[in-house]
């Protein structure tokens, strides 16, 4: 995931030729039924259950027992469906740090959450303190952290140079063992993007938490769809944007305040970031 790499070390006015762990980005390309789909720039792991879940997400596939068969050679990866001819894909790049739908965004089109899940706020603080407890995060400084976890705890955690990429592995890895994800959530270390927000939505993962921001865009979704954003977790502090009744502990009132409170400002058809 990293590699030793020579570098001039500045502190103050001493510079030194020394080595630093850089992390490691490649290109994959996917063809489904011999047709380029999309170049992913991403971390050399989980690269099978990257695939799946960026098929998943996108909408090219409606459930695992779709796929036929994953080969991946290199930076290659080619996928064949039983039913090939009913996959229909469009070139795409996906960059390391961005993401993004293959199309502009309708909001009122994207699925509704359906789960019962709630969760205690002292659970999301230890958890988003296990998740994101990183030590590639710390050794390179390059890196996003995404977990999923459930009532149990901790099911897995995945590191990748794209939050993106690393919410479609996580979904491919849950997709593969047959896990609900109604009953599961995600801790991110990075901005709650509308994208993540749409793949969320996608897998019916019913909270997303962050120990960083969210933006607009996301929040109205969230709020249309029944996505629960928790954002800023820090210490004993959160920020609870969408659907606050599914975090055990908030009054009833500050909820339905919430619930009642002026709508984020932006459109319902912007493109996803």
């Amino acid at each position: 995931m990293y590699r030793e790499v020579d570098c001039i070390k500045g502190d103050a006015d001493s510079f030194e030729l020394e080595e630093h762990q850089v992390i490691e980005e490649m290109p994959l390309a996917v063809k489904v039924n011999g047709r380029h789909a999309l170049t992913a720039m991403i971390s050399p792991d989980m690269l099978r259950e990257f695939v799946l879940g960026f098929l998943y997400t996108e909408g090219i596939i409606k459930d695992v027992d779709e796929i036929e068969s994953i080969k991946i050679e290199g930076t290659d990866a080619g996928v064949l469906t039983k039913s090939p001819f009913k996959i229909l894909v469009s070139k795409k790049t996906v960059l390391s740090g961005c993401g993004g739908s293959m199309s502009y965004l309708d909001i009122a089109k994207l699925p509704q959450i359906s789960s019962d899940l709630t969760l205690d706020a002292g659970v999301i603080r230890g958890s988003v303190k296990e998740a994101l407890d990183s030590e590639l995060h710390v050794l390179t400084g390059g890196i996003h952290v995404v977990g999923l976890y459930n009532a149990e705890g901790k099911v897995c955690v995945v590191e990748d140079i794209g939050r993106h990429n690393a919410l479609d592995k996580i979904i491919g890895y849950a997709l593969e063992r047959g896990i609900d994800l109604s009953r599961t959530y995600i801790i991110c270390s990075g901005r709650i993007s509308s994208e993540m927000v749409r793949k969320c939505l996608t897998a019916n993962i019913p909270i997303v938490v962050s120990r960083g921001a969210t933006t607009t865009l996301a929040i109205d979704i969230a709020r249309s769809r029944g996505l629960t954003i928790v954002g800023f977790v820090r210490s004993k502090k959160m920020n609870v944007y969408s659907l606050g009744k599914r975090i055990t502990g908030i009054p009833e009132p500050v909820c339905e305040a919430l619930d009642s409170s002026k709508p984020v400002e932006g459109t319902n058809e912007e493109k996803v970031v």
